[in-house]
């Protein structure tokens, strides 16, 4: 059996979007099932569709879901029986407050004593910004329907990790893999999820757990040294770069904000090259990019984002940058 190692990294509402589509891509182009990846790491956005493929949920029903198209009937009976989770348009969020002051000096205090680098930028803007008010406990329970309460997925040697980050000590967690926190999934996705001041710390253990975007978008050299034939990784807070060119970007600002996710995925890539093993990225394109805007929680864009990056991932697993992966994730199929 070849193994496959699956990264989903952050974005917001058009991140799931973009992650549907790339993942639809791979199973009609090169008909890989990502549910059969050996690993699946998800951060933020990208913790849902990890969740939603190890709770059964097939690529095909997540762009369907995306795009307002039917589901098949065992999507039907996986989407529509359970309880409201971020993939429902009928979510809706609760209303907020306001608090002051920072959301953990200890973290600052850290933070501040060390050498800033770019990854200890995020820590300590972390810090400074007000707890979150919005308690979205209520979005993630569908997971409690698929896994029950306390259960987490780790049958036949495929694992499930989830990424957050510890707001006291400012330390990567990875949900689903020893040593870490007792969570459940649905408690895991939340701690995953709660972008700092927007979104209430989750409580897990006696310790307060935010977006895991925050130390990483993707979090993918967490699958450093594993044993694995080959990991795809679908980076939505990044950029697609022209060969000898700039990234592309409509506008400066986009360009802006996605430098630091792009440059955080080379070095990670880098990792994991380190150890012989292909990866192949998938990235937002300029015509993603056109459809995702500037607002990554905005509903009304899952359709054309997702539909843009099922386009944009079938150009890529073509073309030669997807040939080595391609190759293997067939053969991943067939066998």
């Amino acid at each position: 059996m070849t193994r496959i190692g699956l990264v989903l990294g952050a974005g917001g509402v058009v991140g799931q979007a973009f992650h549907s589509g790339v993942l639809a891509a791979l199973e009609e182009v090169t008909g890989f099932d990502p549910r059969d990846a050996k690993h699946i790491v998800g951060t933020s956005a990208g913790s849902v569709a990890a969740a939603s493929l190890r709770a059964g949920v097939s690529a095909t029903d997540l762009y369907a879901r995306a795009t307002g198209r039917p589901l098949t009937p065992a999507g039907r009976a996986l989407l529509e029986g359970a309880p409201p989770t971020p993939l429902s348009r009928s979510v809706a969020a609760p209303p907020a407050s306001t608090r002051i002051g920072p959301s953990s000096p200890e973290l600052l205090g850290r933070v501040l004593s060390r050498r800033l680098s770019a990854r200890a930028t995020a820590l300590a803007v972390t810090a400074l910004l007000p707890e979150g008010r919005r308690d979205t406990a209520d979005w993630f329970r569908g997971f409690d329907a698929w896994f029950g309460e306390g259960g987490w997925p780790a049958t036949g040697g495929r694992h499930l990790w989830i990424c957050a980050l510890d707001l006291s000590s400012g330390r990567r967690v990875v949900f689903g893999r020893d040593p870490s926190p007792t969570a459940s999934v649905s408690q895991a996705v939340q701690a995953s999820c709660a972008i700092p001041a927007l979104f209430r710390p989750v409580l897990i253990d006696g310790r307060r757990y935010v977006d895991g975007g925050v130390h990483s978008p993707t979090n993918a050299d967490l699958l450093a040294g594993e044993r694995l034939d080959a990991i795809v990784v679908s980076s939505p807070m990044s950029a697609a770069r022209l060969r000898g060119g700039p990234v592309l970007s409509v506008d400066r600002l986009r360009l802006a904000t996605r430098l630091p996710a792009r440059r955080a995925l080379l070095h990670e890539v880098r990792e994991l090259g380190a150890f012989g093993v292909p990866v192949l990225v998938f990235e937002p394109t300029t015509e993603v990019l056109d459809e995702m805007g500037l607002q990554p929680m905005d509903f009304r864009r899952r359709a054309p984002v997702a539909e843009a990056a099922l386009s944009a991932a079938r150009v890529v697993i073509d073309g030669p940058e997807g040939r080595e992966v391609g190759r293997l994730l067939r053969r991943s199929r067939s066998s």
